[in-house]
């Protein structure tokens, strides 16, 4: 079983103005760095599908230029991830801390996430893609290349937030680990995650509501819709035309309206819904999109979805 390690992640706290109301949070930097291979591509694209504001490969010197160019905008992206590896200039690597200090100093709160794996998968997984490691030059082995890395990127790990071992992940896995942990805001609020999923893939190990949604018309059925997933226009109007999906939905949303809010109090921050099917792809993925959007109207701030058959 993989583990996700924090050292001394901190997160703001709502501080009050002169007039009492409660400051604006400060605009969050992710840095994503790590060793090459371990899923830091994976992480940037869905911090992209979490609407962070995306750049890989920054060289760490540019970092606080970086921001300032985008402060210079009428509106700062609340949200921002950068990539940051071993592709940069190695000498830069150690002065992590200093780019980190600067942008404490313009207002915003960066966080560095590390992504790890073990070198029997690195190499497993560059054998399987067959990609060239980016040290693997002069003629050094790939082995060679993967501890000449872990030197270079020690400082990075030494100074990461949270550190992230994939060797036991698939890339659903990271995905889904990522949205947890980066989706919300670490606050007083509950969090909800709403998740689709195939049965014959087996239930989320860690979802606190199951729904079954094969009792319903299955689009699969029908050589237009198949093609398309629950997020589609045409397999949306498809069951919102269905009076049997319209029931279903109304009584779980009935449910999840009368019980959700009385799991405020609890000391969880976040609940998971799933909604599963034959294949994941159709049926509960359309009602996850759904329940999470009917979430929003209702007020809730901070929902989420994972499609674990498709993202």
């Amino acid at each position: 079983m993989s583990t996700v390690e924090t050292t001394g992640v901190s997160h703001p706290h709502d501080v009050l103005e002169d007039n009492g109301t409660p400051a604006a949070a400060a605009p969050t930097v992710v840095i994503v760095s790590g060793l090459s291979g371990s899923g830091k591509s994976v992480a940037l694209k869905t911090f992209e599908d979490l609407d962070y504001y995306c750049v890989d490969n920054l060289p760490v010197e540019l970092l606080p230029s970086f921001v300032r160019s985008l402060m210079r905008d009428d509106e700062l992206p609340p949200k921002i991830a950068v990539g940051i590896d071993v592709r940069s200039r190695h000498s830069d690597l150690s002065k992590l801390a200093q780019w980190r200090a600067a942008l404490t100093q313009l207002g915003l709160e960066g966080r560095l996430i590390f992504f790890d794996a073990s070198d029997d998968v690195l190499l497993r997984r560059y054998s399987d893609t067959r990609r060239r490691h980016p040290l693997g030059h002069g003629g050094q082995t790939l082995s060679e290349a993967i501890r000449q890395e872990r030197a270079i990127v020690q400082p990075l790990l030494a100074e990461a937030d949270v550190v992230i071992d994939t060797s036991h992940l698939n890339v659903h896995q990271l995905r889904r680990r990522i949205i947890a942990e980066f989706a919300f805001n670490k606050g007083t609020s509950l969090s909800l995650l709403f998740e689709s999923f195939a049965y014959k893939r087996g239930v989320p190990a860690d979802a606190d509501f199951v729904f079954d949604a094969r009792v319903l018309p299955n689009p699969h059925w029908n050589p237009e819709l198949r093609p398309y997933s629950g997020r589609d226009p045409k397999v949306r109007s498809y069951l919102d035309a269905q009076p049997e999906v319209a029931e279903y939905v109304g009584q779980v949303s009935g449910f999840l309206d009368t019980w959700l809010p009385r799991l405020r109090g609890e000391t969880r921050s976040y609940v998971t819904i799933a909604f599963g099917c034959t294949g994941g792809k159709h049926r509960s993925v359309y009602l996850a999109e759904t329940l999470a959007r009917h979430a929003r109207d209702l007020g809730w701030e901070e929902v989420a979805t994972f499609h674990r058959e498709l993202d």
